[in-house]
Parts: C-alpha cells; structure tokens; sequence
C-alpha cells in the first residue's frame, strides 16, 4: 500500500511525494514536464533537481520540516484524528496549505 501526493512549488506541480508501506521507503520525485520547465526551480536545496527518485527509509527531512508543531500540530490531531507517529498522514492532510511556496495535496483530492 502507498500513501501519496502532488507536491507544488509556486502552484506548479513539481513532483510527488509517497510512502510505500511494504517496503518502508519515503520518495520524491520531480515530475519531467516541471524539470523541462524554463527556470524550473529545486523545492528545497537539499532535494536538487533530477530525474531519479530521492529515496529514504525514514520521512524525508524536507517535508517532515513542513508538518505543524506544538500548538498547531496538536489542533490538527484533535480535530483531523490523526496519529501522531504517521508523518506522512500528517504531511498529505495538514500541508495542503502551507506558509511559503510548497504545499501538498493529497492523491485522490479535487483539483483546484
């Protein structure tokens, strides 16, 4: 099973994001129409752009700086129900609208 998501930077859609659950990988990677792009731009420095996927066995640290603390993460797991140890459930559901350029919505939401 994979949990997966559109990744946009700049409300372009730069690439996807997902878990494998059987293989326990987190991936991401960027979408060939975005990096033929003119001034196709890296959504993060340490995520450069290229055509191979980024493969890691635990969340990628770049998306897992872009779920909520505190406060606000504690919001999100009361009203949302979500458990706090799957930061991927926490990243395609509290990051679709985040502050600064990159934002995630999850596969299988309206586009729009």
């Amino acid at each position: 099973m994979q949990k997966t998501g559109k990744v946009y930077f700049k409300d372009k859609l730069a690439g996807r994001v997902w878990l494998d659950e059987i293989e326990n990988l987190y991936g991401f990677q960027y979408n060939p129409e975005y990096l033929k792009t003119n001034g196709a731009r890296a959504v993060s420095f340490t995520l450069p752009l290229r055509e191979e996927p980024y493969l890691f066995d635990k969340m990628i640290p770049f998306f897992d700086g872009l779920i909520p603390e505190g406060w606000l993460l504690d919001i999100a797991l009361k009203n949302w129900k979500l458990d706090a140890n799957d930061r991927m459930g926490l990243l395609l559901t509290a990051c679709e609208d985040c502050i600064g350029a990159v934002y995630i919505k999850a596969d299988g939401k309206n586009e729009g």
